[in-house]
């Protein structure tokens, strides 16, 4: 988690970014400011969840089975589940380009400290459950490499080269999702066997 923090910085601080800030990412409706701010309240998120002990009674599920639970998965992109992550981010964008600059870094400084302290489970306020503390964190690292990818995109710039610390546990749940929403053949024959593809879409989200 802290390898991909780091691997953010550089992003997050560009001219890019600050440029582009106030007009449209390539998610509709949702500003470059807005975006980033959502990229970066990832790892801030992570450390707030991180020492904040949940109740005792809290299910505990599993990485690809507390999706189940997420509202927003199979939600239209216009439907309040989307639209409100959308204009909530937006708006907190608002206080600009350096105060999501500031808030990776304050991010950065408590995430060790956060993690060396964590329990073996996390509790997920929104979902209204635990996971195992090690899958808690392969979701935030889902959200930081999608959205870093989104917000390269939106600007034009290269896309983060992660690591594969990072990348290769993020690839694993996105294809797992993948297989659930679209169907193990799918995803397996585009994965493995050029020669079978169908052309369908297998994206996770």
């Amino acid at each position: 988690m802290i390898t991909a923090v780091d691997q953010l910085v550089d992003l997050v601080g560009s001219t890019e970014v600050a440029d582009a800030w106030d007009r449209e990412s390539e998610l509709p409706g949702m500003t470059v400011g807005g975006l980033v701010r959502h990229l970066v309240s990832q790892p801030e998120c992570a450390v707030e969840f991180l020492t904040a002990p949940g109740p005792p009674d809290a299910p505990v599920l599993t990485l690809v089975g507390h999706y189940e639970r997420v509202d927003w998965l199979l939600a239209p992109t216009d439907a309040i589940e989307n639209t409100s992550i959308r204009d909530d981010f937006n708006q907190m964008s608002s206080a600009g380009p350096t105060e999501s600059v500031e808030v990776l870094a304050r991010s950065r400084r408590k995430l060790g400290a956060a993690m060396a302290g964590a329990g073996p489970t996390t509790y997920v306020p929104w979902q209204e459950c635990a996971l195992p503390t090690d899958d808690f964190l392969v979701v935030r690292l889902m959200e930081i490499v999608v959205h870093a990818d989104d917000v390269t995109s939106s600007v034009g710039t290269a896309p983060v080269a992660f690591s594969s610390e990072v990348l290769e546990p993020v690839l694993a749940l996105l294809a797992a999702l993948a297989a659930k929403r679209r169907g193990q053949d799918a995803v397996l024959r585009a994965l493995s066997r050029h020669e079978r593809r169908s052309g369908s879409s297998v994206s996770a989200f």
